[in-house]
């Protein structure tokens, strides 16, 4: 069937259309806008011409084209797990977190196929070099040491890879199963040991504390017995040093008296007196009294004791 001229024109218009549209594409992709903290690198011809960085940038239709687009963000990147042998050839599982961020977009993009797996792959063997060189129970101690070997590695390769690596963090580390029961008696048995140890160590202070207390208030009572019996002793002396003056100060005041005219008169009666009242008390027939032979002779009495004045 021949085709007829208005078909042939409406073929040879969608050609021109299309061409038309495919022209205004590239001329609309020619207009780049960079965001923030991007970078485009641009080829020209297939071979590198420069590196866009963020605002606006018009490129040739049909001859320039971004090839590469960089994140220049610090990003993060899982490390996957994997098994490890320590230098006790004890199995572990270790897994971590790459921080890395692409400094130079030109080595970013033609230094290497793919920085981030690179990374990762290196980062890897790196981890398990280093606790091959380190015991079972080293390498849950040794985290910093393993992070900061494994960045020092990184960071020599990321220069020809325009990279820079900033932290790379060890996640997990998972011994087997029979290991790790034995590692959670271990700490179970130590943790005992802890607790008898501050155990006996609190005893111990107690026993201390109470013997020192009991030392103490010994010594108190001790001190507080020997106070007392100063104190006692000295109120007694004090006590027979005032009778004693008080003696002296009666004999001295009597001896003033008797020496006075008429002073040895009222003695004699005071004496007089005296004996009389006692003897009342000879009636008693329960009572029994030694006496001289001569008991009504009362001026011999008074002569004895020196105060009868005829003798």
């Amino acid at each position: 069937m021949p085709i007829s001229q208005s078909q042939f024109d409406l073929f040879i218009l969608a050609i021109w259309g299309s061409i038309f549209f495919y022209v205004a594409f590239k001329f609309v992709k020619s207009i780049c806008l960079v965001p923030t903290k991007k970078a485009y690198v641009v080829e020209r011809l297939g071979k590198y011409r420069s590196t866009l960085e963020a605002g606006f940038h018009l490129l040739l239709p049909f001859i320039d084209r971004v090839a590469y687009i960089h994140d220049l963000k610090e990003e993060t990147i899982n490390v996957p797990p994997q098994e490890c042998f320590s230098r006790d050839e004890v199995n572990v599982e270790v897994d971590g977190v790459i921080y890395i961020q692409v400094v130079d977009p030109i080595k970013a993009s033609y230094g290497i196929t793919d920085y981030r797996f690179a990374a990762t792959q290196l980062a890897q063997t790196t981890t398990r070099s280093v606790i091959g060189t380190l015991d079972l129970d080293r390498t849950f101690e040794e985290r910093d040491v393993i992070s900061a070997k494994v960045v020092e590695v990184l960071d020599r390769a990321g220069e020809s890879w325009g990279v820079r690596v900033h932290r790379y963090e060890i996640k997990n580390i998972a011994p087997p199963l029979t290991v790790k029961n034995a590692m959670e008696l271990q700490v179970n048995a130590e943790r005992e040991r802890r607790a008898i140890l501050a155990k006996s160590l609190g005893d111990k202070t107690s026993r201390i504390n109470r013997s020192e207390g009991l030392r103490r208030e010994m010594i108190n009572l001790s001190e507080g017995e020997k106070q007392r019996r100063i104190n006692s002793a000295e109120g007694k002396a004090a006590e027979i040093y005032a009778i004693a003056e008080a003696t002296s100060n009666a004999i001295e005041k009597m001896a003033n008296v008797i020496s006075q005219e008429g002073g040895q008169q009222a003695i004699e009666m005071q004496l007089s007196e005296q004996y009389l009242t006692k003897m009342k008390g000879l009636s008693n027939e329960s009572r029994k009294v030694i006496l001289p032979a001569n008991l009504l002779n009362f001026e011999q009495w008074l002569s004895t004791m020196g105060l009868n004045k005829n003798k």
